[in-house]
């Protein structure tokens, strides 16, 4: 199969491919980029939709790359090749494995989230670091939870960093963003008690049930939860710190008390089972 390929970085499309690299860019024309064969697959297989692909066969790690710029071809997809040069001029990565694209960012409100009987949420709270997000998002997959909410952001989450260290995740977790007011009346309205980390409380994480409906919520890198979470959360636990320094990095305290949730209910994944709560 025979591509177009474009050679001179003066190109309006590479031009605009790279101005996606500010988060205003990407909002105003709710575009984002992917980057690597892993996130393009697995953002395509999660509906994402994917408008233009660029490739550069001499970056290549493998041979699955054709088999999926045929594919997205059948779908109505761009696909243009470029040059080494030019790939590296519009990647993220310092090592570009040679695919790059832009798809169609989604609204994630919080009337779209599933609404499970039970459910297992995580809720961060002004995460800063793209990756530190990214990195919640892929624990939050492995630990089978039924939506994060994202309150107060202060990166988005189609920030191309956010999207590599998700490792895909971005595309399979259901994700919401809203206030904190506005999450706080959901959960209590759908009976999901609210699990507040934070090292001042004097209940260990693993006394406490979360077998049933429940929300865990991590705070800011730097500060912590605010006190209206605190406030808000019925109940209040720590992590135990054994050594001198006094707090975890978010990513790792909200993947130990997922895992602690997912040990409790059980470690088979009872999609099956799940019910859905309607309204």
């Amino acid at each position: 199969m025979e591509f177009r390929k474009i050679t001179s970085n003066h190109n309006p499309a590479i031009k605009r491919l790279c101005r996606l690299r500010e988060r205003r860019t990407r909002e105003r024309e709710q575009l984002t980029i992917l980057e690597g064969y892993r996130e393009l697959t697995r953002g395509f297989e999660y509906g994402l939709v994917i408008v233009e692909c660029y490739f550069c066969p001499e970056m290549f790690l493998g041979k699955n790359e054709y088999p999926l710029l045929s594919r997205l071809t059948e779908h109505g997809v761009k696909v243009v090749e470029v040059t080494p040069e030019l790939l590296r001029k519009m990647a993220y990565r310092d090592r570009p494995e040679g695919l790059i694209a832009l798809a169609r960012t989604k609204s994630h409100t919080i009337s779209e989230l599933p609404n499970y009987v039970d459910g297992l949420y995580l809720v961060a709270e002004a995460v800063e670091k793209p990756g530190n997000l990214g990195s919640m998002l892929r624990s939050a997959d492995a630990a089978g939870v039924d939506g994060l909410i994202v309150c107060d952001k202060r990166t988005d989450i189609y920030n191309p960093n956010t999207i590599r260290a998700s490792t895909g995740a971005l595309f399979s977790v259901p994700i919401a963003e809203t206030s904190a007011p506005d999450a706080v009346e959901w959960l209590h309205k759908n009976r999901i008690k609210i699990v507040a980390a934070t090292p001042h409380a004097k209940l260990l994480y693993t006394d406490t049930d979360m077998q049933r409906g429940v929300a865990i919520v991590v705070g800011a890198e730097q500060y912590g939860l605010s006190s209206f979470w605190l406030e808000n959360a019925g109940i209040k636990v720590r992590i135990p710190m054994l050594g001198k320094i006094d707090s975890l990095n978010v990513t790792t305290a909200a993947t130990i008390l997922l895992y602690e949730a997912a040990r409790q209910r059980g470690w088979e994944r009872r999609t099956s089972a799940k019910l859905y709560r309607k309204g």
